[in-house]
């Protein structure tokens, strides 16, 4: 038990001490003067009244000597009603000053409480100092304000009767930036009401409808999320490689808690997985966290998923999976946002793309990568490119093309470079020399340049610090060399250190695979005699540029296109035009500058365009699949694509060809057999950009595929000889 509770502290205070004498903030405050080692955090939540009441008694290092101050931070709702010092010699009253203030980026709307000590402090000297504050929280989820089309709810907090939410950004306790805190937590709410934090819950009771959770969180925290609601709970006890037990626990609603089994077994499954690689399990206990609003997030020891996810039992690798890598990469190892961010690349390259090779599906893996380089192709311009050192968080799909797709290419490339056996002591070395702490890119590269026994500068140079990617090109030289064929491996614009997989078809079907290099300079690349065709990186082991006319045709490069033009339905029934209509509706309230056009012809002469409706509703369709050629015929109740005949009252099709007069832009036609086919497709459409062409039936998908273009910049075909 933690002693006299700190409620019945604050109490005895206000009934005892005089009023607080306000201070006059400081003119000016230097940076990390002080930082909190411990919050004993007693909180009472009120969800029907948005309601918090708090004591804090936290203990403070000075970090610098003669400090007379220290400003806090706390949610701009709260009022602090008093701030007691306690010391050895006694406990006494001392004057603070709330006045506004700011938080972190997306934190909630702040004050700055300067707090002034009784004395100067020394540098390494410590103080207690008792906090006692309450007040409003309520800042219902909303849907967010850009336009994203897989993203969570936007708060910075909230204490309602659906559900409490608070974390790092709600500002919900005294904080110094930079402080990575323990904490003790007594937390009160209504009786049929459950709390989850960081760490164990030490006891729960109920008495008189009011429940109180103890929990100890004794490792060392970026900030601290509570949520609570009313959970139905499931555990099970989890024994790690160490031999310690670990608990795994799932706090779901009443309406999903039949999933529960469901969430405890991929729990588990991933964390034998992956305590093989990166070590031990950091914290007590993992935890899946049913949320009141759409969210999928991590968070030191548990994660906390939107009810629509639970529902959709959130089990897969890029998702639970990615969530548990959380608990080594992110929060046990911090990423220090100013140095660069490098845990969600790692992390992706860990959950989202590694789960693929661990549970042997190479297929499944080697697409991972090439959506990777895809991703790179369409949503990074070369002149909108930057470092991967630069990228801090996402906020657009540039961002997460380079700071999750990219970097998680750097990370595989870091692999081939060493090996398995050097790459995954390096990280394990990572987790466990950093933890609790934070870690750049520059450590990072100490890591593994100690764990290769070499000097790794050339590659996080190369791969981190600089903007772009290498764009290969392979070609055929003219005529046979010693009695060989032969091509060339060039690089366009600045040159990379590469070392880059060679695939040689020969006229009997064998393929010999070897690794060439290259720094920049053309290379010469002797090949046998009986050559048919030579392939650069088939598998995408290297990180590179494809240009965007090598791409297959895709939606995605009209939503990337500088120039995009929607070509709406306009003739036919009211009725077989209206799903396309309400889309085109859709489409213009997120986005103004696509620009409508009845009639293709009229379109501007540049960029790509999407026609929706077939031919009995949009002239331009039969037009739109021209760039396709034959391998896309469309008649009036069904259509063929690659010899294959779809048709039936549910079936519905989004098709891209290549613009039939600009090769480098695209035209997609989304078209259904009836209204209703095309109205179950139509609200998840852009869902559905990567590939060439998609046949749904009832609103489900039944075929997909790419068009190839026919010549690529990294494969030669040769005649026979």
């Amino acid at each position: 038990m933690r002693g006299r509770p700190l409620l019945a502290l604050a109490l005895a205070w206000y009934c005892c001490a005089p009023a607080v004498i306000q201070a006059e903030p400081p003119a000016s405050h230097p940076v990390r003067q002080a930082e909190i080692l411990h919050h004993n955090l007693e909180v009472k939540l009120m969800p029907d009244r948005h309601g918090l009441l708090a004591i804090d008694q936290l203990t403070v290092r000075a970090l610098a000597d003669d400090l007379q101050e220290a400003v806090f931070t706390l949610h701009g709702n709260l009022k602090v009603g008093l701030v007691v010092e306690q010391r050895p010699a006694g406990a006494r009253r001392i004057p603070f000053h709330a006045a506004p203030g700011s938080g972190p980026a997306g934190a909630a709307t702040g004050q700055a409480v300067t707090v002034r000590f009784s004395r100067p402090l020394q540098v390494d000297e410590t103080v207690t100092l008792l906090w006692h504050y309450q007040g409003e929280i309520n800042e219902p989820p909303r849907e967010p304000r850009h336009l994203r089309f897989v993203t969570p709810s936007e708060t910075a907090g909230h204490i309602g009767a659906e559900g409490v939410y608070l974390s790092g950004e709600t500002l919900w306790y005294p904080d110094l930036p930079g402080s990575l805190p323990t904490f003790s937590l007594r937390a009160k709410t209504p009786g049929d009401w459950t709390v989850v934090t960081h760490g164990r819950e030490l006891s729960r009771t109920v008495q008189q409808s009011v429940a109180v959770a103890d929990w100890e969180v004794a490792d060392k925290t970026e900030a601290l999320t509570l949520v609570a609601n009313k959970f139905v709970v499931k555990r099970r006890d989890w024994p790690d490689p160490s031999g310690r037990s670990i608990d795994i626990a799932a706090y779901l609603f009443p309406d999903e808690a039949q999933l529960a089994d469901d969430y405890l077994d991929a729990s588990i499954r991933y964390l034998d997985a992956y305590t093989k690689i990166l070590g031990p399990y950091p914290f007590p206990k993992f935890a899946v966290v049913e949320n009141f609003f759409a969210s999928g997030l991590g968070m030191p020891s548990f994660t906390l998923l939107g009810s629509g996810i639970v529902k959709r039992r959130y089990v897969q690798p890029y998702a639970l999976g990615h969530e548990i890598v959380h608990s080594w990469i992110g929060n046990s190892v911090f990423n220090e946002a100013g140095r660069g961010n490098w845990v969600e690349g790692l992390t992706t390259y860990l959950a989202n793309y590694y789960y693929e090779e661990l549970a042997g599906t190479p297929e499944q893996a080697r697409e991972q990568r090439r959506m990777m380089l895809l991703g790179y192709a369409v949503y990074v311009p070369p002149e909108e490119d930057y470092p991967v050192a630069q990228f801090t968080q996402k906020t657009d799909q540039k961002d997460n093309a380079i700071g999750y797709q990219k970097s998680a290419m750097v990370f595989h490339m870091l692999r081939r470079e060493l090996g398995d056996e050097v790459f995954w002591r390096g990280l394990r070395t990572l987790a466990t020399r950093y933890r609790s702490k934070y870690a750049g890119w520059k450590d990072l590269e100490q890591v593994f340049s100690e764990a290769a026994g070499r000097d790794l500068r050339w590659f996080f140079a190369q791969w981190v610090e600089r903007a772009g990617a290498p764009r290969l090109q392979l070609t055929a030289l003219p005529g046979r060399q010693a009695g060989a064929r032969a091509v060339q491996l060039a690089q366009e614009g600045e040159a990379y250190r590469l070392r880059v997989p060679l695939s040689v078809t020969v006229e009997t079907g064998d393929v010999q695979t070897r690794t060439v290099e290259s720094a920049g300079a053309a290379s010469l690349l002797p090949l046998p005699a009986a050559t048919t065709m030579a392939r650069l990186d088939p598998d995408y082991e290297v990180f590179r540029r494809i240009p965007r006319e090598a791409l297959p045709p895709m939606l995605n490069l009209f939503v990337t296109d500088r120039n995009r033009t929607l070509v709406v339905a306009t003739e036919g029934p009211v009725a077989d035009r209206a799903p396309y209509v309400e889309l085109a509706k859709q489409i213009a309230s997120r986005d103004a500058s696509i620009v409508q056009a009845s009639d293709y012809q009229a379109a501007p002469a540049a960029g790509s365009l999407l026609v929706l409706g077939g031919p009995g509703v949009n002239p331009a369709a039969e037009w739109a699949l021209r760039g396709c050629g034959e391998k896309v015929r469309i008649a009036t109740d069904g259509f063929t694509i690659d010899g294959q005949t779809y048709d039936g009252p549910g079936t519905a099709m989004l098709v891209s060809c290549r613009h039939p007069d600009r090769p480098g832009h695209v035209v997609t036609l989304f078209h259904g057999t009836t209204p209703a086919a095309a109205a179950k497709v139509a609200r998840l459409l852009f869902f559905y950009g990567w590939q060439s062409y998609l046949v749904f039936q009832d609103g489900a998908v039944v075929a997909r595929g790419d068009f190839l273009p026919e010549t690529s910049d990294t494969e030669v075909r040769f005649d026979s000889p």
